[in-house]
């Protein structure tokens, strides 16, 4: 279909998506994880969002959903002319519709009830189709499980007991050796790797960024500071880690 044909009171149609034309100037960007969990979604629910455009196929607004239609190879997708809209009323909604959206927030303690439920109903359903990273999904559904926070009492520790470990102490646990050290410690390494190279490294590198101003949860949550590089190392100290 090259044209699209005048819908009164929005009728909704399925197109071809190489009929409608992106907006070249958007603003809103979709990284490929985006648009692999637009995909995602799509797959599993169906297209139930149709894109907007206008009189001349411009899509208003489903730029996402556009290319995740066509990472899906989809031969048609559902769509809604808007008709009547100025060149300012149409390129303001472009912004509006995305916009307004990340205005709202979230109730963690609502949005982690929820998680579980779904759980519950359907153990095997992949949560991280409704957009949540699976470490964010992981501690929602630890706080439903666990109860309001502050509720497990902290365990006790025997100051007198035998220390278990220490510092330098490195621990053979089959074909894995784990050290107790300074990853920084360029000392501790040499230990640890007895000469031999790694072939992978997975690692989370001191940035020396606070975690105020820099990191934080859904909504109430606030991540405590890192014991160290919050922001105290010198420049020169920070590179070498």
């Amino acid at each position: 279909m090259s044209d699209i044909p005048h819908l009164d009171g929005h009728k909704l149609v399925h197109l071809d998506p190489a009929c409608l034309k992106p907006h070249p100037d958007n603003p809103r960007t979709h990284s490929k994880d985006q648009v692999r969990k637009i995909a995602a979604s799509i797959k599993r629910f169906g297209f139930r969002n149709p894109v907007l455009v206008d009189d001349e196929n411009r899509v208003i607004a489903g730029h996402g959903r556009l290319l995740a239609a066509s990472e899906l190879k989809l031969a048609s997708v559902p769509v809604v002319q808007l008709s009547g809209m100025t060149e300012a009323e149409r390129r303001a909604y472009i912004i509006a519709d995305n916009r307004l959206a990340e205005c709202a927030g979230w109730d963690e303690e609502r949005l982690a009830s929820e998680l579980a439920a779904i759980a519950s109903f359907e153990p095997e359903f992949d949560l991280a189709l409704t957009g949540f990273d699976g470490g964010a999904i992981e501690r929602l559904l630890e706080e439903a499980f666990a109860g309001p926070a502050g509720t497990d009492a902290e365990p006790e520790i025997d100051a007198d007991a035998p220390l278990v470990s220490q510092a330098g102490d490195m621990w053979i646990l089959g074909n894995h050796r784990l050290i107790v050290g300074d990853a920084r410690d360029p000392a501790v390494l040499d230990v640890l790797m007895a000469s031999e190279s790694a072939q992978m490294v997975i690692t989370d590198p001191p940035y020396n960024v606070p975690i105020n101003g820099h990191v934080c949860g859904l909504g109430k949550v606030r991540h405590d500071e890192f014991a160290m590089a919050s922001g105290e190392m010198k420049a020169a100290t920070a590179l070498q880690a």
